[in-house]
Formats: C-alpha cells, structure tokens, sequence
C-alpha cells in the first residue's frame, strides 16, 4: 500500500482525537450492514493502529489485522496483548505488490485506506479472490473533492466511477451512499465521507 513508510514514522502518535473521532463514525457506519457476523471471520484492511477494527472485534468469530507497515501492525499487538483479545492476529502483507492464497475472510472492511493505493483496482480484483462466496466488502472513504490536490493520495472517489469499477470486477449488490461531512477532515480541506457495502 502507498505512503507505508509515512505510517511507519507515525504509528506510535497516530491515535490523535480527530483520527479517533473519524474511526467511531467510520465503525458505526460499518456496524449497521454487519448481518450473522459473529459466526464470521473478518479482515481489517489496512488496519493502522486498529481503531476500526478493534471497536468492532466482538462482532466476529475471528479477525485479521492487515497493514503494510510493521510499525503500525506492532501498535495493533500490542493493544490486541493488553485487551487480553483472543480472536484476532495480525499480519504485515501487501498486496499491491504480492498475492496471497493463504488469506480469506467472510468480511473485508476498509476505513480511509483506498484513498492511498495507487491501484486500488488492482488491489479490489485481489480482494475479491479472497472474499468467502457471499462473502462482503466494505469500504469507507472520501467523496471525490476537487479541492484536494496531492501525490500521495486519491482526492476521493466519485460513487458512479467506484460503482462501475467494482461491477467490472465482479461484485454484485453494490450500495453507496455519503454518511458524513466535516470541516477540516481531508488533508485540512472540509469534506465527506461515503460507505460501499457490496458482495461476492
């Protein structure tokens, strides 16, 4: 995933108030399309410090923590260690630049993190392999803002562009919708942010 080395340099001050606040309403939008999930595994896609997945650990029977920077996964032990949880583990990976065939989930959730994968299609064709049959995707993230300008990141996502790309892809019952707007919340810059649910 982009910008690995950034979050490797911020793991340790990564929990700040506002990050928090984004991941609550980002785990509350995410708890409303869980369906029988506690007989379910999950994966925390770029999982950062695990504020997200963390918040919603009881939901599932299992949990995989996954983020390219060992920094962050290393936050994320060390937190899952203090809970005393015992149904999740962790796991460095990136599949921008690999494949895995030892990973597959009932549930893939992501919260701010397709923003930072230059080939985010690439990286939903992978996804979708291994996703469960029936399986679901989730994803939260920023509309498309054309007042964001950078390198680093996607300026969002247009919902009609990301429809269509997930439908070429292969996933079906596709659902998209804005669930908030905020000042300040995208690189400094007011914004929204939108929720995907579909299925395999």
């Amino acid at each position: 995933m982009g910008n690995t080395d950034k979050f490797d340099v911020i793991a340790d001050n990564y929990d700040s108030p506002e990050r928090m606040r984004i991941a609550e309403i980002s785990s509350d939008a995410l708890r409303e399309y869980l369906d029988d999930s506690k007989n379910k595994s999950a994966i925390d896609f770029g999982c950062g410090t695990g504020l997200v997945g963390i918040s919603l650990i009881n939901e599932f029977r299992h949990m995989l923590f996954l983020d390219t920077s060992q920094n962050m996964i290393s936050v994320v032990d060390r937190k899952i260690n203090e809970a005393g949880i015992v149904n999740a583990n962790s796991l460095c990976f990136d599949f921008e630049t690999s494949d895995s065939e030892t990973v597959n989930a009932d549930y893939i959730f992501m919260a701010q993190v397709l923003l930072h994968i230059r080939d985010y299609k690439s990286v939903l064709q992978k996804l979708h392999g291994i996703l469960n049959e029936e399986g679901h995707i989730l994803i939260v993230d920023f509309d498309k803002n054309d007042n964001i300008a950078s390198d680093l990141v996607h300026n969002g996502f247009d919902h009609d562009d990301l429809r269509d790309a997930m439908l070429d892809i292969g996933y079906r019952d596709i659902e998209i919708r804005t669930i908030y707007s905020g000042e300040k919340i995208f690189m400094g810059k007011d914004a929204s942010m939108f929720i995907l649910h579909a299925r395999k």
